[in-house]
């Protein structure tokens, strides 16, 4: 029964550590960590390849347990881009550079959400989504309604690295986010 256990926790971990292994540059080595479980597959004897399991696996589950490696799934990589969305960053390869087709329909260019909060500024509107962003509007349109809490909000990647929100039916105003 540990034998299946094992098994099962080593297929699981290799699964969710095989997409963030096929971002990495083709010239990067993967983690020691990983490196050291991928090579357990190459011992033909089963009581050694087994032992060999073991070892690497417990040597991978410390490296996880002092955060020496991060596993992270798809699901969680959406949420963190939803989260960011709107945030100048860098482009650091943890979260996808854009260049693979199915990573690029996972990309967000848009956000819907609902208004948390909205007061007028110097500068125009300022709205906080439900999600916790704040975005400050940047152009000199005006809403016809006021932004009102719990009312619909789309916030759409523009050209050049702009954004428009839209609130409720109304046209959009060109917004960049604060926070």
């Amino acid at each position: 029964m540990k034998r299946i256990a094992l098994v099962s926790t080593l297929a699981a971990t290799l699964v969710c550590s095989a997409p963030l292994l096929a971002k990495q540059d083709k010239n990067e080595a993967p983690p020691e960590a990983y490196a050291k479980v991928a090579a357990c597959r190459q011992i033909a004897a089963d009581a050694e390849r087994l032992a060999c399991f073991d070892a690497a696996m417990a040597a991978f589950d410390a490296a996880l347990a002092k955060n020496e490696v991060y596993m992270v799934d798809k699901k969680q990589v959406r949420e963190t881009r939803r989260s960011l969305f709107g945030l100048p960053l860098p482009s650091f390869g943890l979260f996808g550079d854009g260049k693979d087709d199915a990573e690029a329909a996972d990309d967000v260019s848009e956000l819907v959400s609902t208004i948390k909060s909205a007061k007028r500024t110097g500068d125009g509107w300022q709205v906080t989504i439900a999600e916790g962003s704040i975005w400050q509007q940047s152009d000199g349109n005006t809403l016809a309604l006021s932004p009102k809490v719990g009312g619909p909000v789309t916030i759409r990647k523009g050209a050049l690295g702009s954004y428009k929100m839209s609130v409720g039916k109304q046209p959009a105003i060109k917004v960049k986010r604060i926070i």
